[in-house]
């Protein structure tokens, strides 16, 4: 049996991330900017902004994807790098009105697999 890779005690800032994430997206892409009429895609986030968050989205891919050479974590980190990949696509397709919903059950997934990862790599200390 692999032991539990450090790297994976990262998961509480991840988990804050994706929280982090779902606030931003109500405040962008919440029913108050939709009944107003306001188009999303014409705001554009600061250059420092748009940085560090695709900085963010970048280092959860791969965090996600250096725990998958752990037999403890390979199964959440898969399903993770799923659900992002599914959201994603879906993300892509839908309508405007669709994307907040989407990305919401997307976080949410993502968030519980990262906290039952925490208690699975627990249980292997």
């Amino acid at each position: 049996m692999d032991s539990v890779p450090n790297s994976v005690f990262l998961a509480p800032l991840f988990l804050l991330f994706e929280a982090l994430q779902l606030v931003a997206a109500e405040k962008i892409l919440g029913i108050k900017q939709i009944e107003s009429g306001i188009v999303p895609r014409d705001q554009t986030p600061t250059e420092s902004v748009a940085a560090l968050w695709s900085i963010g989205i970048i280092a959860e891919g791969i965090w996600a994807l250096s725990l998958l050479a752990n037999d403890v974590t390979r199964i959440h980190a898969g399903c993770v790098l799923l659900v992002s990949l599914f959201g994603f696509s879906m993300r892509n397709s839908c309508r405007l009105k669709w994307v907040l919903v989407v990305m919401t059950i997307e976080g949410a997934c993502r968030m519980g697999l990262m906290v039952s990862m925490l208690g699975s790599a627990w249980r292997a200390l």
